[in-house]
């Protein structure tokens, strides 16, 4: 299923979607243009690797500051233009409506802070991974998070590809997310059970999962059921 728009207007411009869009289309172009080898070293330096993280906490004087700062950082990395326009395209849908219930400066926060943590939900589950964990997904788990907690009767414009055609219907935001959010979960667990590596060439599972919890839990603190009312729907 693929999200296309929300029927959600918004009160203000959500610039700071804009600018997250932006910025990770920028990296992007730069890193493609990176040859294999550097661009397998940019991903070991600043995506988040599990193994050094859990290495950091024996080790606080020397690898603490740099690995941490990975978990912001491995935010704005794709491994992908497939895994980027995914990406963007959920914030395109969702993010503006939180972004207008927070506000810039706090949707900012929220954001990296969700992404921060839901990457350290991946690392909770695999510490000892050595291969890179990269993309936005965490953070935007966590602006979906939000999003079905404030509007959970918004109907999203759903693209369905069938065998030979497709065909688009709106869905309510609780049944579209929740059923998201049960899946990610779903095969987080089967990968456990299996032993497979999340973060190794695959999904970060855990990440996403992660990131729509911390959204549930991080949005309230923020002022999102408490700042403005939810717009007018057409």
């Amino acid at each position: 299923m693929v999200p296309l728009r929300d029927n959600n207007p918004v009160n203000s411009t959500p610039r700071v979607v804009y600018g997250l869009i932006i910025l990770n289309v920028v990296i992007f172009l730069l890193q493609v243009n990176l040859p294999p080898n550097q661009l397998e070293s940019f991903f070991n330096t600043w995506g988040m690797v599990p193994q050094q993280l859990t290495a950091s906490f024996q080790n606080l004087q020397g690898a603490l500051p740099w690995v941490w700062i990975t978990l912001f950082t491995s935010q704005f990395l794709h491994g992908g233009i497939f895994h980027l326009g995914g990406n963007m395209l959920y914030l395109w849908v969702f993010g503006n409506n939180i972004e207008d219930q927070l506000g810039h400066v706090k949707f900012l926060i929220f954001y990296l802070g969700c992404g921060a943590l839901a990457a350290l939900a991946q690392w909770a589950f695999e510490p000892t991974a050595t291969i890179p964990t990269i993309g936005a997904s965490g953070a935007i788990a966590g602006v979906m998070g939000a999003y079905v907690l404030r509007f959970p009767r918004a109907t999203i414009l759903t693209l369905i590809p069938l065998i030979f055609f497709f065909t688009t219907i709106r869905i309510p935001a609780i049944y579209f997310l929740g059923f998201w959010f049960i899946q990610q979960a779903l095969y987080g667990l089967a990968s456990l059970s299996r032993n497979i590596n999340l973060g190794a060439g695959g999904v970060a599972y855990w990440a996403h999962a992660g990131g729509f919890v911390v959204g549930v839990i991080l949005g309230p603190l923020l002022g999102l059921m408490t700042s403005k009312s939810p717009p007018r729907r057409r």
